[in-house]
């Protein structure tokens, strides 16, 4: 069976407030992984990341939603490595091969599983401002909740619906590789 995990980052800081608008700068308030070799959210905090790295590293595929351009980027700040080597699989990226446009995480969650995020990423910026972590975490666990529960809707059903304007589409997707693992080729972190 693969190990896969899924994960979602938060930031300290909005991109109109860095350079360039570089996701790199951004800097990390808290990251959530839910691991399915343990069927468990584990919460990272900037200071704790060097306990994270192991789970992407023995992971045979990492799932995100939009993770590859902006998350791994994020990361990329903090890891040693190259997170780009490691086995990714991207849910927007997946769409928009599909369906050739990009639409929302909150859209496709809404219509897929009936749930509504619970905020967005500018009050968590906010709430790592003024030292919530709770609704925080809270904010990022259901992204990631979201995320995996998208990921295995699409694996079950091969489509995902979204909402244009009023009216409910569908786009087929292509699972049939997601399950594949692809060559690993990563610089290891060192346990300490």
């Amino acid at each position: 069976m693969l190990h896969k995990i899924v994960y979602d980052v938060e930031t300290k800081r909005a991109f109109d407030e860095v350079a360039g608008r570089d996701p790199s700068k951004l800097g990390i308030s808290i990251v959530v992984v839910y691991d399915y070799a343990d069927d468990m959210y584990k919460t990272f905090r900037e200071e704790d990341l060097k306990k994270m790295w192991p789970l992407f590293e023995n992971a045979d595929l990492i799932i995100g939603y939009n993770h590859k351009n902006f998350d791994n980027k994020v990361l990329s700040a903090y890891y040693p490595g190259n997170l780009d080597a490691m086995p990714h699989l991207d849910l927007l990226e997946e769409f928009y091969r599909a369906a050739g446009f990009r639409v929302r995480l909150a859209n496709l969650a809404q219509v897929n599983l009936g749930e509504a995020k619970l905020a967005d990423g500018l009050q968590a910026i906010k709430w790592y401002q003024q030292g919530d972590f709770e609704s925080l975490e809270r904010y990022c666990r259901q992204d990631v909740k979201v995320t995996k529960d998208l990921y295995e809707h699409a694996l079950k059903h091969g489509k995902l619906k979204y909402k244009e304007i009023t009216e409910i589409k569908e786009i087929p997707l292509n699972t049939s590789a997601w399950g594949e693992i692809k060559s690993k080729t990563i610089n290891y972190t060192l346990p300490f």
